[in-house]
């Protein structure tokens, strides 16, 4: 039987009950539309969860905050303490039965046992589940027991759940070292129920600026933008003289130095710009000391500078004490933290059984902004490929590519000079080590590259000296690499344009076969369902021959990507009547598109009122099978298809995701020169689908 609701749980602290909440979550709101999160128990009304606020805001749920939790910790105990259980489980169970009866699933989750007090003999999170008949998942903390003591708590644990009556969904074994997760999955491979084992990852569990200031009196001296998610792994004192501390600092310490040691001020400022000492988090004056005028601008006017510095009241010591106490915080700006948890929830979890066993009854025709990300992010994992990203100098990029890594998403190639790149990504507080980083100007492949592009154009007067110097634009190298295998897909723009990432890709990659047009389009993620438009970014006034093809490109990447596609060809009149050259062209490129898929629904020309809206469709085109369904648009010409998505992104808040080339015979993508980070990892998704569907 499929089920409505799920319950997460741990006994312990720190074992991961956010991680685990967040994960399924992801796979909730990648299928359901509508997910309520419910917590039956808060620690005080009259302070904001942060689980509750995290999940909220991130996942975008509609709910109201009030809506999300039943009671605090203090009105439990003293309903428990009265003998008034009962009557306590009733109140939980109407408000939980509220949400179930408003929302396609709720997920729940618990109190940690150890909140409550000692008193309480029995589970009180497996009572509730009992009663609100949710599936558990127990989470358990191996971070401190070993591996004879987890099974024992596992089997100890699924015992308990059968006893109590519960539908046991799956155990998850979280912070787990290498040893014991080898050891307890041997352990564990005649074990009938679900298990999860997650190895720990270390960063997950550190500190970051941001919770620094949260948790101390902090006066901000220096900040860049995204420096407040750099991860802290230690603390030191520079207490020493410069030539002996340097030798102590390490990847990501936090410095606490006085402001007035101007020697090791500048000397932690050379270790940044130099290759052989690692980078550090963050700078921090105790005293509320102010660093010399001088310093500070030297410190200003540093290329690049971007390493925090702060400053706290209290002295030295304190400051060290207060600082080694502060607790990792998961927050919603906690973009690499996330990608990194993601990453490994989703390697170590069978989501296609977890959806299987989730109830996924839902109108396919609702398709929401997140639920389109999250089924890219799906596909791409599940076919992984290599994309190459030219354009590495841009800070942009970097960060997209770590996003892309930790999720898993893609294997990322970067063009440039591997010890700069590096000493790029590592002053910014990135990890690209798992990145393949290639120097294409000394590259052992420019030979090849060269020879294979010479071939291709000395019919148009090439010369090899010529080709060479092609080879030398990154952009010209990495689709190289994706024409010989190298790349399984590129994706350029964010600082060349449209014609300097497309060019490359006409005269090595070339079209498909069957078509001789390259051609764009736009996922216009809108708030229940994902339209595709096209061509909006390309092809400026395309014959009729030329339309016909962008809309047989558009509709097959509409079916790539699971939208069962139905096209309307947009024109400023519908049917039969309209007349003039504009319409004629549009009447024409529909009975191509006709003949050459015949089995493709198509309706043309049609105004856009008409392809959107059922009642103007019935008024208009009663009998088509398009009118009022369309859910890929082709425009007659780009200055119409431009200025429409803008519109529409612009006025209903659609995410608009693009341009996506279509018609080349692999992919190579386009960003826009003002992209954000997140339009390029989801570009990078896209292009990788693409070249697994190419396979």
């Amino acid at each position: 039987m499929k089920i409505k609701s799920l319950f997460i749980s741990a006994q312990e602290k720190n074992a991961g009950t956010l991680f685990v909440s967040m994960g399924m979550m992801e796979i909730l709101k990648r299928n359901l539309h509508r997910v309520a999160f419910f917590r039956p128990i808060i620690y005080s009304k009259d302070i904001r969860d942060g689980d509750i606020s995290f999940i909220l805001e991130r996942y975008s749920i509609d709910m109201p905050y009030e809506d999300a939790y039943g009671f605090d910790i203090e009105y439990v105990e003293n309903m428990i303490a009265t003998n008034r259980t009962k009557e306590l489980i009733n109140q939980l169970i109407t408000k939980f039965k509220k949400l179930e009866d408003e929302y396609d699933f709720v997920l729940c989750e618990g109190m940690r046992r150890s909140f409550l007090t000692p008193t309480i003999e029995y589970d009180l999170n497996l009572k509730i589940a009992q009663n609100f008949g949710s599936s558990y998942i127990n989470i358990l903390n191996a971070k401190n027991a070993t591996v004879q003591e987890v099974y024992e708590d596992i089997l100890i644990e699924n015992s308990n759940i059968t006893f109590a009556g519960a539908t046991h969904f799956a155990t998850v074994i979280n912070r787990l070292d290498d040893k014991k997760h080898r050891e307890l999955a041997k352990k564990l491979q005649n074990y009938k129920l679900t298990t999860y084992l997650f190895k720990e990852l270390k960063e997950l569990n550190m500190p970051t600026i941001e919770d620094v200031m949260d948790a101390l009196d902090v006066r901000v001296v220096m900040m860049g933008e995204e420096d407040h998610t750099r991860v802290i792994r230690q603390v030191k004192v520079a207490a020493l003289t410069l030539d002996n501390f340097l030798e102590h600092i390490e990847k990501d310490d936090l410095i606490i130095v006085p402001a007035d040691r101007s020697d090791i001020i500048l000397g932690l400022l050379g270790a940044l710009y130099s290759n052989s000492y690692p980078n550090i988090s963050g700078i921090i004056f105790p005293y509320n000391m102010i660093v010399h005028p001088n310093i500070k601008n030297l410190m200003v006017g540093l290329d690049s500078f971007s390493v925090p510095v702060l400053s706290v009241p209290t002295d030295t010591y304190q400051t060290a004490r207060s600082l080694v106490k502060v607790q990792s915080r998961l927050r919603v700006n906690s973009e690499r933290k996330i990608a990194l948890a993601l990453g490994l929830f989703n390697k170590n979890v069978d989501i296609a059984e977890i959806e299987k066993r989730i109830t996924l009854e839902v109108q396919e025709s609702v398709m929401t902004p997140m639920m389109f990300e999250y089924k890219l992010f799906d596909m791409a994992h599940s076919n992984k490929k290599r994309i190459v990203l030219p354009e590495s100098s841009d800070e942009r990029i970097l960060r997209a590519a770590e996003i892309v890594l930790r999720r898993g998403v893609a294997d990322i190639i970067l063009l440039g000079d591997e010890d700069k790149l590096r000493e790029n990504y590592m002053r910014l507080g990135l990890d690209l080590s798992r990145a393949t980083i290639i120097d294409h100007c000394n590259s052992k492949l420019m030979k090849e590259f060269t020879d294979v592009f010479y071939e291709l154009r000395k019919f148009k007067g090439l010369t090899l000296e010529g080709a060479e110097d092609s080879m030398l634009h990154i952009n010209y190298f990495a689709t190289m690499m994706v024409h010989l295998g190298y790349a399984d897909g590129m994706v350029s723009g964010v600082i060349h344009s449209t014609g300097d990432t497309i060019r490359p890709a006409l005269q090595i990659i070339k079209t498909l076969p069957n078509m001789s047009v390259v051609s764009s389009v736009f996922f216009m993620c809108l708030k229940t369902k994902v339209l595709v438009y096209g061509d909006c970014a390309i092809n400026q006034d395309p014959n009729a021959e030329v339309l016909a093809q962008i809309a047989l490109s558009s509709a097959a990447t509409a079916k790539a990507f699971g939208i069962e596609p139905k096209v309307a060809m947009l024109s400023y009149s519908t049917g039969e009547s309209g007349s003039g050259a504009d319409v004629d062209k549009v009447r024409e490129a529909t009975k191509i598109v006709k003949h050459k898929d015949p089995d493709l629904l198509v309706e043309g020309p049609i105004q856009y009122d008409a392809a959107i809206n059922k009642k103007v469709a019935l008024t208009k085109l009663p009998n088509s099978k398009v009118a009022g369904e369309a859910n890929v648009f082709i425009f007659p010409d780009l200055n119409t298809g431009n200025n429409t998505y803008k519109a529409v992104q612009r006025s209903s808040d659609a995410v608009a995701i693009g341009p996506i080339l279509q018609g080349l015979r692999k992919p190579v993508n386009d960003l826009s020169r003002g992209c954000l980070v997140a339009d390029i990892v989801n570009t990078i998704a896209i292009t990788a689908i693409q070249a697994g569907q190419i396979e």
